[in-house]
């Protein structure tokens, strides 16, 4: 299972995610104001796939991540770049690493700690699928996108084919508490929808503690579903419907 607040419904609070058992992810804050080189922006311009990335097959069980596409959104053209382990570690284990993500990811520690945790995604089956979220050009959140259908997560609630959850952390400090969560996450879930014909719901599971997370969920578009006891905490899902989604 994933952390705890990005995946389905079931994750993190402030603006941040847990981790534990289950994916985590949600509107997480950081406390580090991060300042990229260039030269690291730039690799998210290059169209290129690198050997740490997820190959898209046939039977890709969530569509081809990669190719998705760039999302227009109120604070500027968004876009998921599937992690690639190298490249990567470097700025998403500082994340993991600030505080008040820790608190819910619970993926604080060395480079080491990240790694582990984004291979086991790499080098699954395929069901989860660690991302960048770029916006404008510069990554700046972490997600992870993933058949909760398929999750330890489907033990907990009434799971239905093609479910699929999504786990969110907001790497600076900057970027929480102005709404940016919210355009983000409603963005993501259309993306989801767009993308995944045969998928009806979008799934989260914020830490029930986590209300910036969930009332995040709830300004994009999700609707408070239940409330479910997971291994390492008590979280609230949160659905967005295909069929309400021009309705929430």
């Amino acid at each position: 299972m994933p952390p705890a607040d990005a995946r389905t419904d079931i994750r993190p609070a402030p603006t941040t995610e847990s981790h534990a058992d289950f994916r985590t992810g949600g509107d997480s804050e950081d406390t580090l104001e991060l300042r990229l080189p260039d030269e690291f922006v730039a690799l998210f311009a290059d169209d290129g796939r690198a050997a740490d990335t997820v190959a898209p097959s046939d039977d890709d069980l969530l569509d081809r991540i990669g190719e998705w596409g760039p999302s227009l959104t109120a604070a500027g053209s968004f876009q998921l770049v599937p992690v690639q382990v190298r490249r990567d570690i470097p700025l998403i284990g500082r994340w993991m690493n600030d505080p008040t993500v820790a608190t819910f990811w619970e993926l604080a520690g060395t480079e080491c700690v990240t790694e582990a945790h984004l291979r086991s995604q790499l080098d699954g089956d395929g069901s989860s699928v660690p991302c960048l979220g770029v916006l404008e050009g510069t990554p700046m959140s972490y997600w992870e996108i993933y058949r909760a259908d398929l999750d330890p997560l489907a033990r907990y609630y009434p799971a239905r084919p093609h479910d699929t959850g999504v786990h969110l952390l907001l790497g600076g400090v900057a970027d929480r508490g102005r709404g940016l969560g919210s355009i983000l996450l409603r963005a993501v879930a259309d993306l989801v929808l767009d993308n995944r014909p045969s998928c009806a719901r979008v799934l989260a599971e914020p830490d029930l503690r986590n209300t910036p997370s969930v009332s995040a969920f709830l300004s994009a578009g999700f609707r408070f579903s239940a409330e479910v006891d997971l291994p390492a905490k008590r979280a609230a899902l949160m659905v967005r419907d295909r069929v309400l989604r021009d309705a929430l």
